[in-house]
Parts: C-alpha cells; structure tokens; sequence
C-alpha cells in the first residue's frame, strides 16, 4: 500500500496541474494530493461495508453543552471529533488519514488557490444541504466565519484576523482573501465548520446549551442525558453519502456515548459488552487485564495497531507564569527528575517508550542529530533559544538504573538544582531567599496518580514537596482555561503536519488569553519565529527543516517533563465489530469499521 501511494504521489505530480491553473479537486499542504480527481473512495475504507447497527461508546469525564465551538461549557463528544469523526457538523473539505495534510471534497466540490496562496476560493457542492433539507451557500460559509471569529473559540479568531476579505462568487463560489500569503490557511479554511445561518440564534451562541444545534452531518442528534449520555443517529436524507470521500464511512445507524468518571469503570463497562470499542492506554491491562471469558473465547478482539506517525508529547507541563517555574535551568533539573526507567518497569510492564522529542519516531525529530546548515540559519537570530548539548543532538534525558534507588540518578538531579541556586536547608530544598521548592500537580480523575507519585516521590528525596490534588473534568477544564495550576499533565498531540495550531499552543500571543493551549505560558521569540518558518515553508524539506529547529527550540525550554509514549495503538473490540483491512498512515478511522452480522 505505501508504493502504491508513493506512486500515485509520482504520477499526481507529473500529471497535475498547478493550483494556479484552476479549480481542483483537492489540495495538499506540500506537494500533490495522492488520490487523482476520479477517485472512488479512500484506499483504507471498505467501500461495502454494511450500513446499520449500533456502536457504545464510553467517554471518561461528563458534559453540558452540545455546542463544541465555544469556550463556555464542556461540550459532548461524537460532533466534530478527529477520534469519534465528525457526525453531525462538517467541513468544507474533508482530510485524508493516509497524507500528512492533503484535502479532498466535501461541501466544497472543488477549491482554487495561487502558487503564493494569497486566497482560497472553494465551490460548494450544489447538492450540499443541512439536515433540516435547507441548502448550503455562501452566505452560510461567510456568516460562521464571522460568528465563530466572534462567539468561537480563539483560535477562529486568529484564522479570520489572516483574511482580509471575504466574497461570494457567483452562485456558489466563495473566495477568502488574505492579509498576506499563507501556505496553511487555504487548508485551515477547510477544515472550517460550516452553520446554518437561518438557524442559528447569533447572539446567544456564546452560551453553552444543551438545545441541538442544526448541521450537515450523517447524524442527528437523538437523545441527550446531560452529563451521562448522548445519542445519535443517522439522518436518512444525509446529502454526501455517496459522494467518495464518505464511501465507507459512516456505517451505524446509531452512535451511543456514554460518559462515565473512572477509566477502570469504563474499562468494566467493556467488559459486560456495555461498551463494544475500548481505546486502551493502559499497558498492565493490555497485558494481563484481558483474561476475562469473552476475550479468551474470542468474542472480545485485541488489535495493535504500529504507529507512523510523530509520538507526541505526554507530560507534565510546568506553568511558567507560577514564579516557582519561571527558571528555565530549574525546570530542565525538574524533567531530570522522572523515574522513566523505574516506572516502565514496575507501572506499565515496560511496554512503553521514552519520549524524547515532541516529534519522536519520525523524521520531524530533532532527537539525536546535529543542526544542519539550514536549522542554524533558522536559529541564528536567536543564540539563546536552543541549549548546545540540543543543538548538537547530544542531548539526553538522565537514565537511572531502574532500581528507584539510583544515588547517581539522584545526585545529577541534585547538582542541576544547585547550579540553578538551590540548596538543601534541613529537610527541604530552598532558594537564595530561603524559600522552599514545592508545587502542585493537577490530575484529571485518579487514573493517573500512580505516575504522578512516581515522579512526586523522587523529588521529595532531594527536599522537594510536590503535591498531587485530583479533580474532576469540570473542575479540571475550568482550572486549564485560565491557567490556575502549577503542573498538570497534558497530552500535545503531533501530526505530520503541524501548522497553525502551534500558535494556539506555544505563541506568545496566546499566553495571557484565556481558553487557548498555551498551558505552559511560553512567550518566546524564537517559537514565534520556528512557527512562522514551518507555516510559510513551501517544500517538504524547508518544512522538515523548521519542524526540527522548532523542536529544539521547544526541548530547550524544558516546559514539559517528558514521560512516556505506545509505540504501537491498542484498541479493543468485540467481535460484532468489524473494521478494514487496511490502516493509514494516521492510524485506524473508527469512522470507518462497522457492525458484522452476528
């Protein structure tokens, strides 16, 4: 299947023409889209996969709100989701998961840009409609644009402040123009939602609500249990159910969510056939937590799924507005700190892998190598920005032998807490002041209290109080939205493709703006500039290039303490659940498996 792509990728690109030429059928972010215009549907759905059925999900946490676009509430799952799809409100194009980011139609049959792309112009599919049967125009596109730039989260406000003029073209044309080129927005617009603007109360949008919202997806919403369940299901009249890129997709007649506070509850949940897909994180479970009788009579189907794309970065992130991690120095002593090698061994089997860079496993890694020419060049306005040992790929995490008594693990750790003008007064480590070193670490339920004692417990060997406070998801949610923690643990997932949402995440813009992902409360020049450069490269390599020197950049400020990552996915089905044969490269679609006749 990879020379297959790689070949389509060859003959797209001779046979292609610029996106200068016209309107095409799709876009890619670099380079060509890999599926020619004639394509009859993605290479890794079954296109005969049966329709009907049901599918239980079960979701850690709770919900009030069915409004996912705004910061007020905590909205359910399953409506415009990369994990669960986008069920009931779509796109303007919709993103294939075997490219790093190439588009193809959805309610856009076609999309227009220029080598500089200075603007975007999509054409809507004539055929597009609402679920209400209304018909999707311009004016809709225009008018969730500006009310997602108002109402929305932040990061439509960033996207709209790039376009400076918005147009209808003809019948069903619509044409963004930019305040200045941009090689990711054309796809960012893309993978804009689009509202109804004859449904939509305006003015009241901001506000949470558990009153259904009208979209365009494959799915209605059914039934709502406020904080325990949501119901879906499929609008028989769904406009796009033959159109190629939602051939496969799609396939239950009914989606149920469930949201349940325990992991162990909703693994118990799986267990009775409550639920029928578990998305498992837990490496002891996975190993021995599967002797039940369905799973050894094969009722229950463990698949692994290998991993290509970037690890991500799981970790504890340090909040640099708290005074006690405004260091840089203290808080790379911290990261030095976690136990990796003690806790794979006696918490997860050692079935993980350390992270060792935000783009670990994949070309976009800095880990390991030296700067090129072209990194330095990048970097060179900022010779503060990257540590040497980071700029010359010699960079290492500290190891420990595994024994949770390592003294050498110990006295490295304690020599950088020194160097960074700490030292031992009695029983506590304190600062020039005499102040003590202490913090708290935030938790999303108990699940992860085990790890969070690993690294607490270390720390308080060298005269350091960290604390764990476990809270629920409301609780956890609102705390992150205006940054009122010292460390929490986060998960920034990583594509092959990162692009504008690194702004939301690491830009200084976004640090004293509440509801945005910039936990850390970076504010560094050089990361502005590192996203600047990977948002404006224009080939694959010059792309490359700036990812890594971003990563560096990244490592060098130390606002994660890196922990661990699967290197492969496990997820857990009973057998009434069937799914394709072939993955892609961004790893299985639940979209797209189905339920098998019984």
């Amino acid at each position: 299947m990879r020379l297959l792509a790689t070949a389509l990728v060859i003959v797209g690109a001779m046979i292609c023409p610029s996106m200068a030429d016209g309107p095409r059928h799709a876009i890619a972010m670099h380079g060509e889209p890999a599926l020619p215009e004639d394509f009859a549907h993605f290479p890794y759905v079954n296109p005969d996969a049966p329709k009907g059925g049901r599918v239980e999900y079960a979701w850690q946490g709770s919900f009030d709100s069915v409004n996912p676009f705004i910061v007020q509430g905590d909205a359910a799952r399953g409506l415009v989701d990369l994990e669960l799809g986008n069920n009931v409100f779509e796109t303007l194009m919709h993103r294939s998961a075997d490219e790093p980011f190439t588009l193809y139609p959805l309610i856009a049959k076609t999309v227009e840009t220029d080598d500089e792309r200075s603007f975007v112009e999509f054409t809507l599919d004539e055929r597009a409609r609402f679920s209400d049967g209304e018909p999707i125009t311009p004016d809709d596109v225009i008018f969730t644009l500006e009310l997602l730039r108002d109402k929305g989260f932040p990061r439509y406000a960033t996207t709209a402040k790039k376009v400076s003029k918005i147009e209808k073209v003809g019948e069903r044309g619509v044409r963004f123009t930019f305040a200045e080129p941009d090689r990711e927005l054309p796809l960012i617009l893309g993978l804009m939602p689009v509202l109804p603007e004859h449904a939509i109360d305006a003015e009241k949008f901001e506000r949470s609500t558990l009153k259904p919202i009208i979209g365009s997806g494959p799915y209605l919403i059914d039934a709502i249990r406020p904080g325990e369940s949501i119901t879906l299901k499929r609008n028989p009249d769904y406009w796009a159910k033959d159109i190629p890129t939602k051939i496969g997709h799609d396939n239950y007649d009914q989606i149920r969510i469930t949201y349940i506070r325990d992991d162990n509850t909703i693994f118990e949940a799986f267990k009775k056939g409550s639920t029928f897909i578990n998305i498992e994180t837990d490496t002891g479970r996975w190993s021995t937590g599967y002797d039940f009788p369905a799973a050894r009579d094969g009722r229950v189907i463990k698949d692994e799924f290998e991993k290509r794309f970037p690890s991500g970065m799981y970790g504890f992130v340090m909040n640099t507005r708290r005074p006690v991690f405004a260091d840089r120095d203290v808080r790379h002593a911290l990261s030095g700190l976690f136990d990796f090698e003690w806790a794979n061994r006696n918490l997860f089997n050692g079935a993980y892998a350390r992270i060792r860079s935000f783009y670990d496993g994949s070309d976009l890694s800095s880990f390991g190598a030296p700067a090129s020419d072209e990194e330095r060049a990048l970097l060179a306005p900022f010779p503060d920005a990257v540590l040497p040992e980071i700029f010359t790929g010699k960079w290492q995490l500290p190891h420990s032998d595994g024994t949770g008594r390592d003294r050498e693990f110990l006295r490295k750790g304690m020599d950088a807490l020194k160097a960074a003008g700490y030292r031992l007064e009695g029983r506590h480590l304190v600062d020039a002041s005499g102040k003590p070193l202490s913090f708290e670490i935030m938790l999303n339920g108990p699940s992860a209290v085990p790890v969070a004692t690993a690294w607490s417990r270390t720390l308080e060997r060298l005269g350091i109080s960290a604390t764990i406070r476990v809270v629920d998801a409301a609780q956890y949610l609102q705390r992150q939205r205006v940054y009122d923690f010292d460390a929490m643990l986060f998960n920034y997932t990583s594509s092959l493709s990162p692009g504008v949402e690194q702004v939301f995440r690491w830009g200084s813009a976004n640090r004293d703006i509440e509801g945005t992902f910039n936990f850390a409360g970076a504010a560094e020049p050089a990361i502005d500039a590192m996203i600047d450069a990977l948002l404006s490269a224009r080939t694959r390599e010059d792309f490359e290039t700036a990812v890594r020197a971003y990563d560096r950049v990244l490592l060098s400020g130390a606002y994660v303490v890196p922990l661990y990552h699967q290197p492969v996915r496990w997820i857990a089905r009973w057998k009434q659940i069937d799914r394709p044969e072939v993955t892609p490269l961004l790893g299985p679609q639940l979209t797209t498996w189905w339920q098998a006749d019984e």
